[in-house]
């Protein structure tokens, strides 16, 4: 190649793939090393924490295997799925090995003659927990069935994440009861420290023992309380926006604007270049590459008007101080305002997306259809304007469906017949001044090219230059067009979309807000005040709006569905429809925090944000089996032994099961929460979806544990002492039979 040649690549997106695909592996590192942290910080015994760390590794590299066996990529969502399931697929470990624990420091205190076997403690202590964990687990797993059946893009894009996220968690069941309690028997061994010689747990059993206390004796005002702050989470709910998925920052830009039909060739070349060099000159912008008109083929019916110019973008530590994407393209907007030119800005891969989808480039589509196309333009003109109106709009811009120019050459024939002449004669000469004609072919080689002859542009460039235009006559001479018909400009359509056999005319808006649900609401509200439709025609609201009310109207089928299926694991496990309700408390207790967390942050609501919810959902399922199955141990075990002789001694075992084993319940809280924390706080690519799900699993875990650690007892408490009540009123009965 010459020297001063070179070949530079318009658009690349290995960089995009590279780097958000090694963000996630950050945060997956992260992640493990924080959960480690938390299991050796809570047990203070290094062989022990093995055990429950190594499900860690070990699930993830099962999950691995899988996905190479599925044919699944390394990509943001393969890998999120095992990012939100870090902290939950290591709570089955951290119970058994906690509780293998609790058990052998029991033991130990015991004479040497009365100490049991290590197998047998082991064995024991697996039998206790092992069910519960076993259903618990196989409710996180069904609670994703949702995301499985997602369709179309939604599916596409969220299949990769339920799919690795299942695998995770099964493999870490499968560990749990296989060679978990298998390690259990090695590593669990010698002086096992007890639960309040760790100054973590001593801290939360004086902070936690107060609060067991006061929720027993103020039961009814506490689930009162607990009541009410569900009733006004309903406020913020309200106030929460909605869209199909949150945007997916690529790094890159592609700015298409629209021009108004009849656009020449010459005008179109010369926007180009003025908006290129407009959008090059920003400090930001790494390269710019414009492109008008349509490419030869069936794939790609771009009309003239449409321009499509990829930005590719400098790295952000190479941006002006303070400067956003955001900014960047309000300033970009601002920047490039040539008359005639609507402004639409999106990226790259979601444009591709989109387009092939509905069709549609902006973030929201109107299609507006019946069957006359001068009446379908004079709507789209009048929706424009309307939109227009409506605050959050960038840009609106109506198709013109009959805005083209066509030139018409009404050939008169009792003209051609006086000078001997045929249409076909006229026909010939119009079409070859014009559009030229193939006259031969050159043949080099094997190549063939055609020969065009056509007039030069200086008879053919108006009007009056084609009317000078020559024809010959049979009889010798030649006679001017204008003199054999009338030559004019003409209005037609430039396209002709259609769906379900009807002509269609598009409306694209482009927006400055993503909450897309309550613009439509807005935007529709508008349209009806301001425009009544003709009998006959109708308009339907496209773009992410589609896709978001598809999504909705699916979820909404299909959560109920499965949360019938979780109800019945539970009752499997539990026996019991009561035990059952107390569980499935976790859930609006969850929603509560999951609620105002979006809220406070400013989050919509979407798809992302729905998954990260139904992972909640089975997570806080798993939170309340395990607080119940500690409070049903210690009521069992004190009704065992017959302790159970005074409302004081009822107490003492809901006081057990609760604050004494505090530490279990607190290590597979903060596993799951602290190990979402590196993808809560994540600023690279792709953080801003995979924050959607993160958001509403963090604020639900937490606002759930506190209510399971406050309501889940005095619940208990209310209904054991109807049972106590009854159980001493039957012996009261049964002792003076015996006497």
């Amino acid at each position: 190649m010459p020297p001063d040649v070179k070949i530079l690549p318009a658009y690349d997106r290995s960089t995009l793939i590279n780097s958000a695909i090694d963000n996630l592996k950050m945060t997956l590192t992260e992640e493990t090393i924080i959960v480690a942290l938390i299991i050796i910080a809570f047990l203070l015994h290094f062989r022990s924490s093995f055990v429950a760390i190594f499900t860690l590794p070990t699930a993830v590299l099962v999950s691995f295997l899988i996905m190479k066996l599925q044919g699944i990529n390394a990509n943001i969502m393969s890998l999120g799925g095992i990012a939100i399931a870090i902290g939950a697929m290591v709570d089955a470990s951290i119970i058994l090995v906690e509780n293998a624990a609790s058990h052998m420091s029991e033991d130990q205190d015991k004479p040497k003659e009365k100490q049991r076997p290590h197998w047998n403690i082991i064995m024991e202590s697996a039998k206790e927990v092992g069910p519960s964990i076993f259903y618990s687990l196989l409710v996180i797993t069904v609670s994703f069935l949702p995301v499985f059946t997602l369709e179309q893009q939604e599916g596409r894009l969220f299949k990769p994440l339920a799919f690795t996220k299942t695998y995770a968690m099964g493999a870490a069941a499968i560990l749990a009861v296989t060679i978990v309690p298998v390690l259990l028997g090695y590593f669990v061994r010698g002086k096992m420290r007890k639960e309040e010689d760790n100054p973590i747990t001593r801290f939360l059993v004086k902070l936690y023992h107060p609060v067991v206390d006061f929720v027993m004796k103020r039961r009814y005002w506490v689930m009162g309380t607990a009541l009410a702050v569900i009733l006004v989470t309903i406020i913020p709910f309200t106030k929460i926006g909605s869209e199909f998925m949150p945007p997916l920052y690529e790094g890159d830009l592609l700015y298409m604007p629209t021009t108004l039909p009849g656009v020449s060739i010459t005008k179109a070349r010369e926007i180009l270049q003025q908006t290129d060099k407009i959008i090059a000159s920003f400090p930001e912008v790494e390269t710019v590459f414009g492109k008008i008109g349509r490419a030869e083929t069936a794939t790609d019916p771009a009309p003239l008007t449409m321009i499509e110019t990829t930005i590719q973008l400098k790295p952000k530590d190479q941006w002006r101080e303070g400067m956003t994407p955001e900014k960047l393209i309000e300033e970009l907007n601002n920047a490039v305002q040539i008359s005639g030119l609507t402004n639409a800005w999106t990226m790259p891969i979601k444009t591709r997306i989109d387009m092939l989808s509905t069709g549609i480039k902006t973030p929201v589509g109107i299609k507006i259809a019946g069957p006359d196309l001068n009446i379908l333009q004079d709507l789209g003109k009048q929706v424009e304007e309307v939109i227009k109106t409506v605050p959050g709009t960038r840009s609106a811009y109506a198709e013109r469906s009959v805005g083209g120019n066509y030139v018409d050459f009404n050939i008169d024939r009792e003209a051609i017949a006086r000078y001997g002449l045929n249409i076909q004669d006229v026909q010939d000469v119009f079409m070859s001044a014009v559009g030229g004609m193939n006259i031969t072919k050159t043949v080099e080689g094997i190549e063939r090219y055609p020969v065009n002859l056509r007039y030069q542009r200086d008879y053919r460039e108006n009007i009056e230059s084609l009317k000078r235009v020559l024809v010959p006559i049979p009889g010798g001479g030649n006679i001017p067009l204008e003199e054999l018909g009338n030559i004019e400009v003409v209005k037609g359509p430039p396209m002709i979309k259609s769906e379900n056999a009807r002509p269609n005319t598009w409306v694209f808006v482009d927006l400055t807000v993503s909450d897309i649900g309550s613009f439509i609401e807005d935007a529709k509200s508008a349209i009806d005040k301001h425009i009544t439709l003709p009998p006959g025609y109708s308009i339907k609201w496209s773009g992410q709006y589609e896709y978001m009310e598809r999504a909705s109207a699916h979820l909404s089928l299909v959560i109920p569905l499965t949360l019938l299926i979780v109800i019945v694991l539970l009752y499997m496990n539990t026996k019991s429809m009561l035990k059952t309700g107390i569980v499935l408390l976790a859930l609006p207790f969850s929603l509560v925090g999951a609620i105002w967390f979006l809220y406070l942050a400013g989050f919509n609501l979407s798809v992302a944000v729905w998954v990260g919810i139904i992972a909640l959902l089975g997570v806080d399922a798993e939170t309340g089996v395990v607080m119940l199955l500690y409070l049903d141990i210690s009521y069992e075990k004190f009704k065992k032994n017959g302790l159970l002789k005074t409302m004081a001694d009822l107490k003492e075992s809901i006081f057990e099961g609760a604050v004494k084993r505090v530490r279990p319940k607190m290590m597979t809280v903060l596993t799951t929460m602290l190990g979402l924390l590196p993808i809560l706080i994540g600023v690279g690519v792709g953080s801003d979806t995979m924050k959607r799900i993160a958001a509403p699993m963090v604020g639900g875990i937490l606002t759930s544990f506190i209510m399971e650690l406050t309501v889940y007892p005095a619940i208990f408490y209310a209904l054991k002492r109807r049972e106590v009540r009854k159980m001493w009123k039957e012996q009261e009965q049964l002792n003076p039979a015996v006497n």
